[in-house]
Parts: structure tokens; C-alpha cells; sequence
């Protein structure tokens, strides 16, 4: 009975979709419907290969999220190693609330927020350029500054919530494997080097395979409060694409077809991941 919300929410909002996929394969006219709007078969996706900026849309996603995707498993990683090794408990506790803070605000308040601070007029980050002497930067208004400020954005963003599971893994490791290494002479490097590093690279390979599954989200939500027509080229991903098509544009059928074949190749992804985590790190849910 307690799960059955929770389920419900599920079915309705997950699986009872599915069905209107096959729009993907129709052309879809809303005062048809789904059973009188005639049927075309593989166009669709015939078309996102012809489409003029296809590829450049595909090639972004990948870019986007395969940084994000390496960026978000270092950092983390390096991050939780040095504030396993602080042994202020209070100093410890207060970086813990900062760092985590920023996982829980959404990207509609922080691209407000960036907006602000990444203005060439005023913005406090060109203001203290223009103090060093360099020219402001269009961070959101040119293509190549427009991924390093998504990439790093979503990386401070996430970072300190994603340490969790390494700080819990470092937690979890035997003190008496520190004291004995101390007693050897081991100095803090080394027993990190030694120690911490090995005992948490399963975790580690499971995190990282796993995370090929979401190679092709590259932040629907943070794309879409921070990019504009002018790094379209550069910033348009497949999720932005879909929602500007399909919705704003009411392509409906070719936005679930681009949809359709993202999910299709996630899934591949996900099929994929799993194996690899199972033979890497003996990892498997069933």
C-alpha cells in the first residue's frame, strides 16, 4: 500500500506515454488523432539525418555531456579524498552545506542568477576582468565560452552532492588499515595513495560505467534557461531540439521521433553500462 503511489505516479506518467510514440512513425495531425493521421513509416528519422544542423545537434550532445560526464567523476572524487582528511569536524560539516546547497536550488533560479553575474554590462565576472586589464567575455553569447560556462556551471552545481557516495565509501574503509600504515611510517599521501584511492575504485568503475547510460543528457533544463539563438550552433543539444520542434514549433511527430531515437540509443547505453559494471566491479541490481 505504501508503494502503490509511488507506482501509480509511475505507470501514468511513464509507461501510459509510451504509447504515443508511435506518432514517430505517423504524421500526426492533433484533430486526427492518433488513429486517423496517416502512417510514414521511418521519414522522421530519414529526416533527422537530412536535417541541415542534425549532426551539429547530436555532435553538441555529446560534446556537452561527455564533459560533464568526465568532469562530474574527477572532481567529486578529488573533492571527497580531501575532505575525508580534515579532522575539524565543524569545518568539515560547514564545506559539506555549502557545497551541497547548490544540487538543490533548480537551474530556472540559477540561470536567473548567471545571467546576472555573466552580463558584459556590469556582470560582476567581466568586472573583474576589465580590472585585470582582458575584455569582457559573452560567456552565453559565443559558442565555444558558451560550453566551458555549462560544463563548469553544472559542475560547481553538482559536485558536492555527487561526493556523497565516495565520502560514504571512504567512511566505510577499516581505521585499522590507516593506523597500521601510520605504525609503517606512511605519511598522510601515502596512506591516501595506498589506501583510500584502491579501496574506493570499484565504487569508482561502477559510478563511471553506469554514467555511460546518460551520455546523451547533457542538462535539458540548464540548456534551456541559459542558451539563445546566438550559440545555437554550439549549445542546441537533442533535448532542446525536440522541445523547440515538437512543441514550439508543433512538428510533433518528428520531435518524437528524435526523442524515440534518443531513448532507443540510451537504452543500448544503459544495456551496455550494466554489463560493463558487472564484469569491471561485480555490480548487478538482479
Amino acid at each position: 500500500m505504501l508503494l502503490f503511489p509511488a507506482l501509480a505516479l509511475v505507470i501514468v506518467f511513464q509507461y501510459i506515454p509510451l504509447f504515443g510514440a508511435v506518432i514517430a512513425f505517423q504524421d500526426y495531425e492533433p484533430w486526427l488523432g492518433i488513429k486517423g493521421s496517416p502512417w510514414v513509416g521511418l521519414d522522421h528519422f530519414k529526416y533527422l539525418f537530412t536535417y541541415p544542423d542534425g549532426k551539429q545537434i547530436i555532435w553538441n550532445t555529446l560534446i556537452i555531456a561527455a564533459f560533464k560526464l568526465i568532469i562530474n567523476l574527477f572532481i567529486p572524487i578529488i573533492f571527497a579524498l580531501l575532505l575525508n582528511e580534515v579532522r575539524k569536524m565543524l569545518f568539515k560539516r560547514v564545506v559539506q552545506t555549502l557545497v551541497y546547497l547548490p544540487h538543490f536550488l533548480s537551474w530556472v533560479i540559477l540561470g536567473g542568477i548567471m545571467l546576472d553575474i555573466l552580463s558584459t554590462e556590469g556582470g560582476i565576472v567581466n568586472r573583474v576582468l576589465n580590472s585585470l586589464g582582458i575584455d569582457s567575455i559573452f560567456f552565453l553569447g559565443d559558442g565555444q565560452w558558451f560550453r566551458f560556462t555549462v560544463v563548469l556551471s553544472d559542475v560547481w552545481k553538482e559536485f558536492g552532492f555527487s561526493a556523497i557516495i565516495f565520502l560514504a565509501t571512504l567512511v566505510g574503509i577499516n581505521p585499522a588499515l590507516y593506523e597500521a600504515a601510520e605504525i609503517d611510517g606512511a605519511s598522510r599521501w601515502q596512506q591516501v595513495k595506498s589506501i583510500s584511492v584502491p579501496l574506493i575504485m570499484p565504487i569508482v568503475i561502477v559510478v563511471a560505467t553506469l554514467s555511460l547510460g546518460r551520455i546523451l543528457d547533457a542538462g535539458f533544463d540548464q540548456i534551456l534557461n541559459l542558451y539563445n539563438p546566438l550559440v545555437y550552433s554550439h549549445g542546441d543539444i537533442i533535448d532542446t531540439f525536440v522541445y523547440r520542434e515538437g512543441l514550439n514549433n508543433g512538428q510533433f511527430s518528428f520531435g518524437t521521433a528524435v526523442g524515440l531515437f534518443k531513448s532507443a540509443i540510451g537504452f543500448v547505453l544503459i544495456v551496455i553500462s550494466y554489463r560493463m559494471a558487472f564484469k569491471l566491479a561485480n555490480y548487478r541490481i538482479f
